[in-house]
C-alpha cells in the first residue's frame, strides 16, 4: 500500500494532486533535451580525445616504461654524457641519465640531464615531431627518475655554464622514464653540491648538515662532490696495491674473526662463536706477522677494521678500511721505513698527476690548503718534537705519547720549519707501544717504532716486531695478555722467523687528510661509529 501511494505522489504536484497533461509532456520534454545535452558533452569529449590522439605526433615517443625485467638485448649503443662535445654534433645518441632538473617554458622544456659527475642540457620543444603533450610531459617528470632519452647534438654559441658540458646541447625527440623518483626528495642535490664559502657567504641557502646527509646516503653520494671523492679513495688503494706490487709484495688476505684482541687492549667488538665467544680484529697485525714467518717476505693486506672505541671525534670511525704492509728487512727496521716513506710518495704524486679533475671538484665545495710534500720524507726523532713542543710552550714528558692537540700543533711547527705536511716520527716511548713493539736496544725507555702524519694527524702507525718467541712472551706477560689465546701466533716464531717491521694505514683518513677535508665521515661511504650503525 506505501509502493503504491509513492507511485502515485511521483506523477503528482503536492498532496494527492495529479500532474496535469500539459505538465507531463513538459517534464518528458526536459528529460529528453537532457538526454541529448548528455549524448552530445559525450560526444564533444571524444571527438577531443581522438583530435588530441591525431595531434599527438609523438605519443609513442614519450612514457613510462615497463619495468625493465631482463626481457631482451636489443644491441642498441648507450653513450655517455662525457664523451658528448662538439666532435659529435649533428649525431643521434640514446643516453639513460638522472633528470637533475628541468623547466617547462611555453612550447618548449629545457632539462638537465646526468650521468655521475657530468652534465648536459636537453630541450625538448614543440615542433612536426615533438607534441606539446610531450613537452608537458618532460616538465612535469620527477628530479632524480631515471630517464632514457634519445635526440641530436647540437653545438651552442654560449657556453652553458651549469653544465659540465659546456659548448653542447641535446635536442631531445624520444623521453622515457625508466625508474619514477619520489615527487618528495629528503634533500636537493644542488643543496648538498654548493660550497661551504658560498652557503657561509648567503644565508638564504639551504644548508644540509652532515647528519641528513648521511641519514639519506643515497641521495648525497649522487653529488659532484661525492662521485669524485670516492674514484679517488678507489684510486688510493689502487696506487697501493700497485705500488707495493712492483716492490714484489704479495697481497694476503686476513681473519677477521679473532680468538684474542689482536692489539691486546678493550676496545673490541666481542662476538658468539659457536659455544665460546670472539673479537673483530682490531687489526691484521698478528697475521700479517705470521705470514712473514711463513717465508713470505713482503706482504700487504686491505680489508676491514674494527675499533669499539667510544671516540665521537672528527677522525675516529668504529670500522674503517685498513691498508697494512709488513716486509722482512736484512740490518735495520729503517729499510722498512724508507719503503713506506717510498710508497706515499708514490700515492701522493698518482693522485696529484692524474686526478686533478677529481680533486679540484672536491676542492671547489671544499676549499682547502693544497697537500704538500718533499722528498725525501722527512723523519723526526720523538725527542726532536718533544724539544719542538717545548721550545713553543707546550710540558710534556720524555715518555708521555701525543695528545691529539700536541699532533696538530706539532704539524704546524713542522709545516712551518720544513715546508711539508707529510712527516715520520721515529722512535716513540716503549710504554705506549703494543706488546709486539721491538724495543731500543740503545735505550729501553724507547722503541723501534714510528708514527707518520699527514697535517698533523697520525695516519700510519708501526714498528719493528719481536719476532724471537721467548722475548715474545716476556713481553705479552707485561702487558697482561692471555698466553694462551696468542699461542699459535707465538708458536710461529718458534721455528725462526726473518726479522721484520711494517705499518697499519686508515685509508678514509689518508684521503680525508690529503683533501683537507673536516671529518673522516665525508670519505667513509656509508660510515660506522657509536652513534651511526644505519643506513
Amino acid at each position: 500500500m506505501a509502493d503504491t501511494q509513492k507511485a502515485n505522489n511521483s506523477a503528482s504536484g503536492s498532496g494527492d494532486q495529479p500532474l496535469s497533461k500539459n505538465a507531463l509532456k513538459k517534464l518528458e520534454k526536459e528529460k529528453e533535451k537532457q538526454r541529448r545535452k548528455a549524448e552530445a558533452e559525450a560526444a564533444r569529449k571524444g571527438a577531443e580525445a581522438a583530435e588530441a590522439d591525431a595531434e599527438d605526433v609523438s605519443k609513442d615517443n614519450y612514457g613510462i616504461m615497463k619495468l625493465i625485467q631482463s626481457t631482451e638485448k636489443t644491441g642498441r649503443k648507450w653513450s655517455k654524457i662525457r664523451d658528448l662535445n662538439e666532435k659529435v654534433a649533428g649525431q643521434s645518441v640514446l643516453l639513460r641519465a638522472r633528470l637533475h632538473n628541468s623547466r617547462g617554458k611555453g612550447k618548449q622544456c629545457f632539462l638537465v640531464l646526468r650521468q655521475q659527475s657530468y652534465s648536459i642540457q636537453g630541450i625538448a620543444a614543440v615542433s612536426e615531431t615533438v607534441s606539446k603533450a610531450m613537452v608537458k610531459f618532460a616538465s612535469n617528470v620527477n628530479k632524480e627518475s631515471v630517464v632514457d632519452v634519445e635526440g641530436i647534438v647540437k653545438a651552442v654559441t654560449t657556453k652553458i655554464e651549469a653544465c659540465s658540458q659546456q659548448d653542447v646541447e641535446l635536442h631531445i625527440n624520444k623521453l622515457f622514464v625508466a625508474s619514477l623518483a619520489a615527487p618528495r626528495l629528503p634533500l636537493q642535490i644542488d643543496d648538498a653540491s654548493r660550497s661551504v664559502d658560498q652557503s657561509s657567504e648567503d644565508s638564504s641557502l639551504a644548508h644540509v648538515n652532515q647528519d641528513t646527509r648521511l641519514d639519506n646516503r643515497i641521495i648525497d653520494l649522487r653529488t659532484p662532490t661525492n662521485q669524485a671523492l670516492f674514484k679517488l679513495e678507489a684510486a688510493l688503494c689502487k696506487l697501493f696495491r700497485d705500488h707495493l706490487t712492483s716492490k714484489g709484495f704479495v697481497e694476503i688476505h686476513t681473519p677477521k674473526i679473532i680468538s684474542a684482541a689482536s692489539e691486546g687492549g678493550a676496545n673490541v667488538f666481542e662476538v658468539s662463536y659457536f659455544k665460546g665467544k670472539a673479537y673483530l680484529a682490531q687489526s691484521p697485525q698478528l697475521y700479517k706477522q705470521m705470514a712473514i714467518a711463513g717465508d713470505f717476505d713482503r706482504v700487504f693486506t686491505v680489508g676491514g677494521v674494527f675499533r669499539a672505541e667510544d671516540s665521537n671525534t672528527h677522525r675516529h670511525l668504529c670500522e674503517f678500511v685498513g691498508l697494512d704492509l709488513e716486509m722482512a728487512f736484512y740490518e735495520h727496521y729503517h729499510e722498512v721505513l724508507e719503503t713506506i716513506g717510498e710508497l706515499f710518495i708514490s700515492i701522493f704524486k698518482g693522485l696529484r698527476d692524474n686526478f686533478a679533475e677529481e680533486i679540484a671538484v672536491v676542492m671547489k665545495q671544499f676549499p682547502a690548503e693544497p697537500f704538500q710534500f718533499i722528498e725525501p720524507t722527512l723523519r723526526l726523532e720523538f725527542p726532536e718534537a718533544v724539544s719542538m713542543l717545548r721550545e713553543n710552550g707546550v710540558e710534556i714528558g720524555d715518555e708521555d705519547d701525543l695528545s691529539t692537540p700536541n699532533e696538530k700543533f706539532l704539524g704546524k711547527l713542522v709545516k712551518a720549519k720544513y715546508g711539508t705536511d707529510f712527516y715520520m716520527l721515529d722512535k716513540y716511548p716503549l710504554a705506549v707501544r703494543p706488546f709486539y713493539t721491538m724495543p731500543d736496544p740503545n735505550n729501553p725507555k724507547q722503541s723501534n717504532s714510528y708514527d707518520m702524519f699527514m697535517r698533523g694527524e697520525e695516519i700510519l702507525s708501526g714498528a719493528q716486531r719481536i719476532h724471537d718467541p721467548e722475548f715474545l712472551t716476556e713481553r705479552a706477560k707485561l702487558h697482561s695478555v692471555d698466553l694462551e689465546k696468542i699461542k699459535a701466533y707465538i708458536d710461529s716464531f718458534k721455528f725462526g722467523c726473518f726479522p721484520h717491521a711494517g705499518g697499519g694505514i686508515g685509508m678514509e683518513r689518508v684521503l680525508m687528510l690529503y683533501l683537507g677535508l673536516d671529518n673522516i665521515r665525508k670519505t667513509s661511504m656509508f660510515p660506522r661509529d657509536p652513534k651511526r650503525l644505519t643506513p
